[in-house]
């Protein structure tokens, strides 16, 4: 029998739809952002190694200007918050340096004790691959930050629209991200439905549960 917050869950996935339009009279208020940031902020990544910027376009010409390298997508401009997800094009022994440091930091822990940690990330991610593979797999945590961003806005009744049709390399060149380490992903409309985009009242379409949950 489902407790009240297994309720909730259920019924605000069942809410949650990819809106296609969105009302630009309607913010965000200041409260509730802070908890999306916060999404962002406390999503997990690979070793913890967070390959990610979150860049949130509040420049209203700069939003103008990403809607055509979005395949002229209205909710760049209508949504009310626009963030774009990048991800580390390179991994380097500083960076990783820098994340060590952070965790003897926070942690209070001696860094001669991390060496050992260290080691294993500069073994599996900088010695062991090129870099197309490290761009790669930067690229596919920021997936996990963007499923943490969508459940937490469905939970707050934000609505949302995850966007891949995006043209990357327009949008590095209008964020000026070219030789920032950082290269667009994807992006995130959010804010709230219009009450004409018909799409929030179609029915989920998936396949049958037991088609793609599979016990081994």
């Amino acid at each position: 029998m489902e407790n009240s917050l297994q309720k909730t869950i259920l019924e605000q996935l069942q809410w949650r739809y990819a809106t296609k339009k969105f009302d630009a009279h309607k913010k965000i208020s200041e409260a509730n952002w802070h908890v999306l940031e916060e999404s962002l902020h406390l999503c997990p990544s690979s070793y913890g190694l967070q390959p990610w910027k979150f860049l949130v376009v509040e420049s209203v010409e700069l939003r103008k200007k990403l809607t055509p390298a979005s395949w002229n997508q209205t909710q760049v401009e209508d949504c009310s918050h626009f963030v774009v997800l990048t991800a580390l094009t390179s991994l380097t022994k500083e960076y990783v340096e820098n994340y060590i440091k952070r965790i003897s930091n926070v942690r209070g822990t001696e860094k001669e004790k991390l060496q050992a940690y260290q080691t294993r990330i500069e073994n599996s991610l900088i010695n062991a691959s090129h870099h197309e593979a490290i761009r790669e797999w930067a690229s596919r945590q920021t997936y996990i930050a963007m499923g943490f961003f969508l459940n937490t806005a469905a939970l707050l009744n934000i609505d949302t629209c995850p966007m891949e049709g995006i043209i990357q390399e327009q949008y590095d060149e209008i964020l000026n991200l070219k030789n920032s380490g950082y290269s667009s992903v994807a992006a995130i409309a959010a804010g709230y439905r219009d009450e004409s985009d018909a799409l929030q009242h179609a029915k989920k379409v998936r396949f049958e549960k037991d088609d793609i949950m599979v016990k081994v």
